[in-house]
């Protein structure tokens, strides 16, 4: 947000922050959503990448196409080892998954 922006804000009285301040996340869990949300655009860009549909990646997982989607949403349910495991099928590497958390997002 524009910091002239914030500063109207609270002029007005509101309280500004941010999505963690809002649902009370410690710094861990804060770390741990970024994480899952990191490995989620990671699937979904080397899903695409790849020329895959949602359904072909999970013929390839020994999983269902409704949990491609939950993985690619971020959703809680999903295990990060499934994220994980999924990228590997998809062809990353170790070194192409760390890329992916130093870049910010895929490349």
């Amino acid at each position: 947000m524009k910091k002239d922006k914030v500063n109207k804000l609270k002029a007005a009285g509101w309280s500004v922050g941010n999505a963690s301040d809002f649902l009370g996340l410690t710094p861990e869990e804060e770390k741990y959503v970024e994480l899952k949300l990191t490995l989620a655009r990671a699937v979904k860009h080397l899903r695409k990448a790849r020329k895959l549909t949602q359904v072909e990646l999970a013929k390839r997982i020994g999983s269902s196409q409704s949990r491609i989607a939950k993985m690619e949403a971020a959703d809680a349910s999903v295990s990060t080892d499934l994220m994980v495991k999924s990228l590997f099928n998809l062809g990353a590497t170790r070194s192409d998954i760390a890329n992916f958390f130093s870049a910010g997002k895929p490349a």
